[in-house]
């Protein structure tokens, strides 16, 4: 009998934000007790420990963008800030004991699958290893900041950042600032720095839509009245849940029913931006929704402070000490802040994933990532992805996918713990006939309607986003069908244990 799953599997996770956590509290419950999660940093959070960038918020509300099984009654604010986020995520992980299984400062730079073992072994940047029996990537989509290609970018001598590496040691105040980017970062960083600047420049390559952000800040007494009302939390959960949902209409199965949404962005822009130079400048041109649709209050106003102007000229050339743009204007500048988003999806990277006879998974998927229900790879046994290819939103919370795709592996996990198979392994023909089916959807979608963004590759393959309803993913995954898996042998001694 193979006396090392008698527990149950030797579980790695790699990453302790939202997904990672979840995982955790989720196996642990189940009885699966050997979990281990590592973490490059010195703090759990993932992509809300990095983004601190000032006026960093949530665009989900708050009762919904929080675990189902970890409620909070006394979020501050409707849309959570930054740091009351990463501050939810550390208690999440406190209150449910998981901070004496995270090994801190540990970054996995490779995982390779052992078929005689069938194990997973795990390298760390350090030299260090690791052996574990299913190992589950919770690297999340938003994770490695995208550098623009900005011909001389790299010669700038003055102070350059992204945004999800905030230089908190350098202050803007009375500098000539440029910002690259009017993504959802920016949007929010802009306007709590633009009135400290001498001059801010913002270098619009498409205008967002930007809708008004219904934000509040909760009054005591409804604190006291979610932490105390039996049902009222679920209630108000329940509630942002369904209106979000509904959207899924418009973005997923006719986009011109996202016609109200438009009406109501125009209306607002022509009270928001009353001069109709600016006003051209940040009307879209691209169809709606196929970018993220963005929340904000202080965008539109920022942008007609007297030292901001918005510029729509490509950028040609950085140079020492300034920027200029093709129609051959130069700008001085002190700062650059790149608002350039994330490589979204170069999903996994830059862990080297090696699978079944040496595969390599990013070799796999060098034409675009691909996953059977976002979450399991063929060619690579018990790799189960959090966040993974196609499960992104435009519609509502990514916390709902989230958790559905840690119930589907807790089922895989607790599958493998009654020993009745050493691995699992879903057969190729299986995932490509998901694969067919999400292209397909996804071409009647929303993000589909023609123009760049990061949710595609660069030939044009939308890897990122789920083109169907939360109820269908969440349908899909709530029950592990052992007919979508190849059959494996079973481990030397047969069955080992009961979770």
């Amino acid at each position: 009998m193979d006396g090392r799953l008698m527990g149950g599997p030797r579980v790695a996770i790699v990453g302790t934000g939202f997904g990672g956590l979840a995982m955790a509290v989720r196996l642990r419950q189940a009885g699966i007790d050997d979990v281990v999660l590592f973490e490059k940093s010195d703090d759990v959070g993932g992509v809300w420990r990095e983004n601190t960038y000032p006026g960093a918020a949530c665009d989900v509300p708050s009762h919904l963008y929080s675990l189902s099984f970890a409620p909070k009654p006394d979020w501050s604010r409707r849309f959570a800030p930054q740091a009351e986020i990463h501050s939810y995520l550390r208690d999440v992980a406190r209150d449910f004991g998981l901070l004496p299984l995270i090994r801190f400062g540990t970054e996995v730079t490779e995982a390779a699958f052992d078929e005689a073992s069938a194990t997973w072994r795990l390298r760390f940047a350090d030299g260090g290893t690791h052996e574990a029996d299913v190992l589950i990537p919770a690297l999340g989509q938003l994770s490695r900041p995208s550098t623009p290609d900005v011909p001389g970018l790299d010669r700038f001598q003055g102070t350059l950042f992204h945004s999800a590496q905030w230089r908190h040691d350098h202050d803007v105040t009375g500098e000539r600032v440029a910002v690259l980017g009017t993504g959802a970062s920016a949007i929010q960083f802009v306007p709590a720095v633009a009135g400290r600047t001498a001059a801010l420049s913002v270098f619009q390559r498409s205008a967002p839509y930007v809708l008004p952000k219904p934000d509040r800040a909760y009054q005591e007494r409804a604190k006291r009245a979610f932490a105390r009302v039996p049902g009222l939390l679920r209630l108000s959960r329940e509630a942002n849940y369904v209106s979000n949902e509904l959207r899924t209409l418009g973005f997923n199965t006719e986009p011109r029913l996202l016609f109200a949404h438009r009406k109501r962005f125009f209306a607002h822009l022509r009270t928001a931006v009353p001069d109709p130079a600016l006003r051209a400048k940040v009307t879209p041109t691209d169809p709606m929704g196929c970018k993220r649709i963005l929340m904000s209050n202080e965008w539109y106003p920022a942008l007609q402070l007297p030292q901001v102007e918005v510029v729509t000229e490509r950028i040609t050339e950085v140079r020492e000490h300034s920027v200029v743009t093709a129609d051959g204007t130069e700008r001085e500048v002190d700062t650059i802040v790149l608002g350039t988003g994330f490589a979204a999806t170069e999903f996994l990277a830059p862990v080297r994933f090696t699978g079944r006879g040496g595969r390599d998974l990013h070799q796999q998927w060098a034409d675009g990532a691909s996953a059977y229900l976002g979450t399991t790879v063929p060619n690579f046994p018990n790799l189960f992805v959090l966040y993974g290819p196609n499960t992104n939103l435009g519609h509502n919370s990514i916390i709902v996918m989230l958790e559905a795709q840690v119930g589907y592996v807790v089922q895989a996990v607790r599958e493998l713990a009654r020993g009745r198979r050493r691995w699992l392994e879903v057969r190729a023909d299986v995932a490509a006939a998901f694969d067919s089916w999400v292209q397909r959807r996804v071409g009647g979608t929303v993000f589909a309607g023609g123009c760049r963004s990061w949710y595609l590759t660069e030939s044009g393959r939308n890897t990122t986003n789920w083109p169907a309803s939360t109820l269908t993913f969440r349908r899909r995954l709530r029950r592990l069908d052992l007919a979508d898996f190849e059959p494996a042998p079973v481990p030397v001694g047969g069955p080992v244990a009961q979770v």
